[in-house]
């Protein structure tokens, strides 16, 4: 055990990180193996969104993430799975912003 206050408390860090890691690690595998048992849409996307929070969390490096979803894809055209269209937000066109009033002039200093 560490006898320095800065080193228990990196234990305590280190701990609550390797906790969060390996609940994402967890739901990564969980999500590929429900998709290799009965491949679906909403399995292929829940199991590329496991990807991207874990790569997003650093939890795995983003090339493997890439890999890995470059494979389920894969896999999910293999067993003839659709993909989910997100219909919705492609069809309705952002709204611009609403263009910005030029800051009105501070009048001009009076001389003496």
């Amino acid at each position: 055990m560490p006898i320095i206050k800065s080193a228990k408390k990196r234990v305590r860090v280190a701990r609550k990180a390797a906790v969060r890691n390996s609940k994402t690690k967890r739901n990564l595998k969980s999500a590929f193996k429900v998709f290799g048992k009965s491949p679906s849409a909403k399995s292929a996307s829940a199991a590329q969104s496991a990807v991207g929070k874990a790569a997003k969390k650093r939890v795995i490096h983003k090339n493997k993430a890439a890999r890995l979803q470059s494979q389920a894809a894969k896999r999910a055209k293999a067993a003839g799975v659709k993909p989910a269209k997100k219909a919705a937000a492609k069809a309705a066109p952002a709204k611009k912003a609403a263009a910005k009033k030029p800051a009105a002039k501070k009048p001009a200093a009076k001389k003496k």
